[in-house]
């Protein structure tokens, strides 16, 4: 299927916010104006955009620990986004939720998760909401090479296979749990290929190609949408930072290997090939990427100069 030169453009400019979002996010905690952990998600941002790209703003989708490319992805607001990340009043969950997790029902986001699958029930019951209530929503449900390993992941896909619901499975393999290489924890090749086991599509497809990975998802969401059931669709992809900010991720990986992926940036492979088809200028994809980072400076300033939460609003919002 080809797409507009504004779809085009439109995944280009995303996976940059996704890309200098992150590297603000890198900076702002090595200078301890974060507190908690974070996991970037830079390297993998081809996953997010192509997937989200197939949804529309009622569609829902879960996350992981990972999951600020997820949020920018679906349409959420870099300036919230970072005040969230921040902890402060003006975030998106108040200050509370934190790098790990951040939600938007609004948008459909259903939250991102610090529990290593943990938004794989949560897309099942999304997926049986939509089909309860009689909708064509689909959700979108990320989750890790490492995740596949949990029961979560086995009952979460049987249940959607079972019930025939509308969701799409997005395995970023990423090829390590934590410091942990897949042939290590799995004695398969492919995650996809457990799909078979609950009778439903899995399709293995270049992470690092958000073209790619729009197409798979494309199919899924439409198979979805039409009352077809789930897939499981499996990125391979890389991570080039460690697993969290202060992991250097240079014990357990090879310095060739991260070089080898970072050759496959699916940023810059995708913007030389609009370059090359005319879409855009060299000039013109310079432009953009210093205004999506004036735009991510700009969100680090709504951050710091937003409040805190205030200690006397600690138990509005909980259910008591």
């Amino acid at each position: 299927m080809e797409l507009s030169k504004e779809k085009k453009l439109w995944m280009l400019e995303r996976m940059l916010q996704i890309r200098r979002f992150e590297e603000q996010v890198y900076d702002c905690f090595l200078k301890n104006k974060i507190p908690g952990f974070a996991h970037l998600y830079i390297g993998e941002e081809a996953v997010a955009v192509g997937a989200c790209a197939n949804l529309r703003e009622d569609d829902f989708i879960t996350s992981t620990h990972r999951g600020h490319g997820h949020l920018l992805a679906k349409g959420a607001d870099p300036d919230r986004a970072m005040a969230e990340i921040f902890g402060r009043r003006t975030g998106y969950c108040l200050g509370r939720g934190g790098t790990m997790h951040i939600a938007d029902f609004s948008l459909g986001i259903l939250g991102a998760n610090g529990i290593v699958g943990g938004g794989l029930p949560i897309s099942v019951g999304a997926g049986w909401s939509a089909k309860y209530r009689g909708t064509d929503q689909v959700t979108v449900c990320f989750f890790g090479d490492g995740a596949s390993n949990q029961g979560a992941f086995h009952e979460s896909v049987n249940l959607a296979s079972v019930w025939n619901l509308p969701v799409i499975f997005v395995c970023e393999n990423n090829q390590f749990g934590i410091s942990v290489h897949q042939s290590r924890h799995q004695k398969i090749k492919d995650v996809a290929v457990r799909a078979k086991a609950y009778d439903i599509p899995g399709v293995i497809v270049d992470g690092m190609d958000v073209l790619a990975v729009y197409e798979a998802c494309r199919e899924a969401v439409e198979r979805a949408r039409q009352g077809g059931g789930p897939t499981i669709v499996e990125c391979k992809t890389y991570r080039f930072m460690g697993h969290h900010v202060g992991d250097p991720g240079t014990v357990y990986r090879d310095k060739e290997e991260v070089e080898a992926w970072k050759e496959k940036c699916p940023i810059k492979c995708f913007a030389d090939k609009l370059i090359a088809e005319g879409v855009m200028t060299a000039a013109e994809f310079e432009a953009l990427d210093k205004r999506v980072t004036e735009q991510m400076l700009a969100a680090v300033k709504f951050a710091e100069e937003s409040p805190w939460p205030e200690p006397e609003e600690a138990m509005e919002g909980l259910y008591v």
